[in-house]
């Protein structure tokens, strides 16, 4: 029923935002990842949406990419997974995570997303396998380095989640090495 939203951001209240549009104010519910990418308050913002109607209340959820949109599409037709859940997933990680999740079938990383158990994180990688992350080249951009997983793979084991590892690695330079590279995103981390 409505698929875009274009407006001035008014407030944000995480996980809800609320968007002025020509007078009429939509609280939107809105992913993490879509959150903090969000422009200042007061300035105009556009927002793809799903809207959820219950016996008990109509929620409008947003979105800032269509990828966004999709996946938690595709997560809300699992049986067991609302659009909380969904919300929740999409806030733990990042479009590209879930789809090397699914791809790589690493239950695991989804069992870190806070309300998913063992058994929901295979269900979710039973049901979204061929659906989700399976036409996708390497997650993340271009191809990285030995280095670059490496460097990756440190920070991980570091305890630093994939979204705060994946930004230190991006801010690194090309061709830079494994051991001044960890030093380097530790450094950056650091801040």
């Amino acid at each position: 029923m409505i698929g875009k939203l274009t407006g001035t951001l008014v407030d944000r209240n995480p996980p809800q935002v609320l968007v002025d549009c020509h007078g009429v104010g939509y609280e939107v519910d809105v992913p993490m990842s879509s959150f903090y990418n969000l422009p200042a308050l007061g300035e105009k913002v556009s927002l793809l949406t799903h809207f959820v109607v219950r016996e008990d209340a109509q929620i409008l959820y947003g979105f800032l990419t269509p990828g966004e949109r999709e996946t938690f599409r595709q997560l809300i037709k699992i049986s067991g997974v609302g659009p909380r859940m969904a919300l929740s997933v999409l806030s733990g990680m990042s479009v590209a995570e879930i789809a090397q999740a699914i791809t790589a079938q690493d239950a695991g990383r989804l069992v870190k997303v806070p309300g998913i158990g063992k058994k929901t994180a295979e269900r979710l990688l039973l049901e979204l396998k061929g659906k989700l992350g399976a036409d996708l080249g390497p997650v993340g951009g271009p191809p990285r380095s030995d280095a670059q997983v490496d460097i990756l793979q440190a920070l991980l084991a570091l305890g630093y989640s994939d979204r705060e590892a994946g930004a230190a690695l991006k801010a690194l330079p090309e061709g830079v090495g494994v051991s001044e590279g960890i030093k380097a995103a530790l450094k950056a981390l650091a801040k």
